[in-house]
């Protein structure tokens, strides 16, 4: 490797050809990167004497040291962003300035001459710079001096050659500035021998902060840049292209880190936070299975997948039935439940999932999601409910499984009860449900073809939300107006949708159901009966409520099974646990030494919460609520305790814990802990308890930042 700093324009002009691999991400920086570089670009041109700036390193790869003189390109990994952006600033300014120097050596022609173009070379060797597929054919039509660029143009580069050239156009007094500016633009010259050496380790050394690119760009390079060229080329084209076009250029940067969190968490049964996508990537591609099947077998699989992905998350479905269900399911926002149907549509997209069995699997995971919402019921747990979902599953009866597996999750996972959704989705604050448009237009327009366009409406209180009531409202509630006000104010029978709220306004009951597009004229169904009513008071609210609430249940439905097959399925359950203390944990046998301390260690972690449950597993016993809390393991003189919470974070003033992360250890944790008598049970449930408050106070699914749970089996 050698590195060195050069002039920018210098760099340019001595440098014969570069191309950015196809393995690179596309061109991405937005207008406020350019309008950065342009700021320094001009203060730089602006203030007196020879002045430099420094914009960065560019990184590329050399076949041979006689590369510079051959029609070989240089291949750019790092700094392909600010080396685009410099050349389309330069072929604006060349527009724009024509046949003048502003300052000496920038005319049109000598910035085409010296830094734009090879003009004794021929097709695309003519140009400077090749980048990759989406960028290359509106670059080159820029570069050669096209009016406009071509259809299905590059998004990023279109904008931001615009961008300049407006910038460019007002610039006034200030033009020879900005040429001296660019004229002072400074880099690092880095360039690799190929063969020599590593440019996957120096890209990510370069890029490790996570700041300049998506995990989507780190596994793209990470899969191809140490390849051959024409197998590059083959897995690109035939398999990492067609992904890109069918997220499309911007659905791709938004949404292919999330995705591929959603693989990961299906392949490993682990879920990985999003600023970790890339390291736990590297671990799953680094296995011994993977890498025996090959590289091209695993972008196959993540194309695959992806395209499952887009059907579901991106509007691409072509089953019409299937595509309004995971319509529902995006407006729903239950993203941590995609790992789990990335499975069904792999099976589906196999033949051994059923589009029907399909569709009300969706519908179930949706009902799921909604109505533990509803109810109010700590989301932490789904996480992992969705990522180990498929282990349970019966495949050769797919969709009774799903059904019974829901039915025979524990309380604090549990599939709420109609009785229980019914209560709840009547009583609870609904304006201030962060699903309320969802939920709404569910209701709107369930059991309709003609469907409404909830985007269109508002929401409406029925009663009004002011504090100050007209005298008509407060004679039509009665005497306990502002209880009723205060109880039902944003309950579901107080919200409708409307496309007049405005006009509404705080009127009386009356005046909004008779007035010009009142509720009497309304077209919605959810306003349906408030035309035909002539008071508006708690029972009225009550009234609506239980009417809507008994739509919700048919709407958002739980599964059904009877008694019989459920029993059946109970029997499977716990017969597959096979193990149990007597027979796997001799130390804790009756009469053993250990096993009246362990007895009482089993009582006071139980006696945490009532969803504490004690799991016997071959090697050690597992407590957990949502997931494991602390993993006991039975020795001869004493009980072995890995507690699943950071060193860093457990309090331990007399130092009985220790970090055991990275070292061979049995059960989830980081910190071990011994319990050896009766005397020390206080102060060692101390430190398991922290470990269980921890985890009630984990951050739910819809979080970002939910990951790295290990999913015990």
């Amino acid at each position: 490797m050698q590195a060195k700093q050069i002039n920018f324009l210098k760099f340019l002009k001595d440098s014969p050809r570069f191309a950015v691999p196809i393995y690179q991400r596309t061109y991405s920086w937005t207008t406020q990167q350019c309008r950065q570089l342009w700021n320094d670009i001009l203060r730089t041109g602006r203030e007196p004497g020879d002045n430099a700036h420094f914009v960065g390193s560019i990184v590329y790869i050399m076949e041979d040291e006689f590369q510079v003189a051959s029609h070989t390109p240089l291949f750019v990994i790092d700094g392909q962003q600010r080396l685009t952006t410099v050349l389309l600033i330069l072929e604006a300014l060349a527009r724009h300035i024509g046949d003048q120097e502003p300052v000496p050596g920038f005319s049109a022609k000598r910035l085409r001459e010296y830094y734009l173009l090879n003009h004794l070379e021929k097709d695309e060797q003519r140009f400077k710079l090749s980048l990759t597929q989406t960028d290359k054919e509106t670059f080159l039509s820029l570069m050669e001096g096209g009016p406009q660029a071509p259809a299905n143009a590059s998004v990023r580069v279109k904008d931001n050659f615009a961008f300049f050239q407006e910038n460019i156009a007002n610039l006034g007094n200030d033009l020879a500035a900005f040429c001296r500016g660019l004229a002072g633009l400074v880099i690092v010259d880095i360039s690799l021998h190929h063969g020599k050496d590593n440019p996957q380790l120096i890209f990510e050394s370069m890029n490790s902060t996570g700041l300049d690119l998506s995990q989507a760009d780190l596994i793209r390079n990470f899969v191809l840049m140490g390849l051959d060229y024409d197998l590059q080329e083959k897995i690109y084209t035939e398999q990492w292209r067609p992904m890109e076009i069918e997220f499309g250029q911007e659905a791709y940067g938004k949404h292919f880190d999330a995705f591929m969190r959603h693989y990961l968490t299906l392949k490993m049964h682990e879920i990985p936070k999003i600023s970790q996508v890339y390291k736990r990537f590297k671990e799953y591609a680094n296995s011994a299975k993977i890498k025996e099947n090959g590289v091209e077998a695993l972008v196959a699989d993540i194309r695959a997948y992806s395209g499952h992905y887009c059907a579901m998350a991106l509007g691409k479905e072509q089953n019409k039935a299937l595509a309004s269900a995971f319509a529902d399911f995006v407006k729903l926002k239950a993203e941590i439940a995609f790992p789990f149907l990335l499975e069904l549509y792999g099976d589906y997209a196999s033949g051994s999932l059923s589009a029907e069995d399909f569709e009300r699997a969706v519908r179930l995971v949706e009902s799921y999601v909604l109505r533990r919402a509803i109810c109010e019921i700590p989301t932490n747990s789904m996480n992992k409910t969705f990522a180990n979902f498929g282990r349970v599953l019966k495949k050769e009866r797919y969709l009774e499984s799903i059904q019974a597996h829901f039915l025979l999750l524990p309380t604090y996972r549990r599939f709420p009860a109609d009785d229980e959704f019914r209560k709840q989705i009547k009583e609870r604050n609904i304006y201030t449900f962060r699903s309320r448009t969802y939920l709404l237009g569910k209701l709107e327009n369930h059991g309709h073809k003609e469907f409404a366009n909830i985007n269109e409406y508002s929401i409406e209180h029925i009663l009004p939300q002011n504090k100050n009531l007209s005298p008509e409202w407060k004679e039509m509630l009665g005497e306990n107006w502002q209880e009723v006000q205060k109880t039902w104010l944003h309950t579901l029978g107080n919200l409708t949708l409307t496309g007049y709220n405005s006009e509404y306004s705080d009127r009386s009951f009356l005046e909004k159901r008779d007035m010009k597009n009142g509720f009497g004229q309304s077209k919605l169904y959810l306003n349906r009966d408030l035309g035909s009513l002539d008071v508006w008071n708690e029972q009225a609210i009550q009234n609506r409520a239980a009417e809507l609430a008994d739509t919700a249940v048919k709407i958002w439905d739980a599964p059904r099974l009877d008694d019989a097959t459920l029993a059946t399925y109970k029997r499977e359950e716990e017969q597959s646990s096979v193990h149990t203390i007597e027979k796997d944990h001799p130390y804790l046998a009756a009469g053993s030494a250990m096993r009246p301390l362990f007895d009482e260690f089993d009582r006071e972690v139980r006696a945490f919460d009532e969803n504490v449950k004690q799991e016997v597993l071959m090697h050690y016993i597992s407590y957990k609520s949502d997931s494991s809390i602390v993993s006991v393991i039975p020795q001869a003189k004493a009980l072995q305790l890995t507690i699943n919470i950071s060193h860093a974070e457990i309090s331990d003033p007399a130092g009985m814990a220790e970090y055991v992360s990275g070292r061979g250890h049995l059960g989830i944790g980081d910190t071990r802990a011994y319990l050896r008598n009766e005397e020390d049970l206080r102060y060692v449930i101390g430190l398991v308890r922290q470990a269980f408050e921890k985890q009630l106070g984990d951050p739910g699914p819809f979080d970002d930042e939910v990951g790295d749970e290990k999913i015990e089996t």
